[in-house]
């Protein structure tokens, strides 16, 4: 186990790093835009985002890769699972 061992395995670690993938499997990070590809019923706001709604500047959420928290002109404050969006 020389030095090479190591290296290698640091550089293994770097590649495998967990990343946020919209429903087309494209990486998403913080201040992106995606769009909402369904209909959704937002619990607690009384209101629905139609499919094609831009929600601008997301942010990952590093505890749990499958949500994003977001904000649009209608709800404050939501979170919305990966699986509804899409890179814009």
């Amino acid at each position: 186990m020389g030095r090479d061992y190591w290296e290698e395995q640091n550089s293994q670690n770097d590649d495998d790093t967990p990343k946020v993938l919209d429903c087309n499997g494209a990486e998403l990070n913080d201040g992106d835009s995606v769009t909402l590809i369904k209909d959704l019923k937002v619990k607690g706001a009384g209101t629905t985002l139609k499919r094609g709604t831009l929600v601008k500047n997301i942010r990952t959420n590093p505890y749990n890769l499958e949500e994003i928290d977001c904000s649009t002109k209608q709800v404050k404050g939501l979170v919305l699972k990966t699986c509804f969006v899409k890179k814009a």
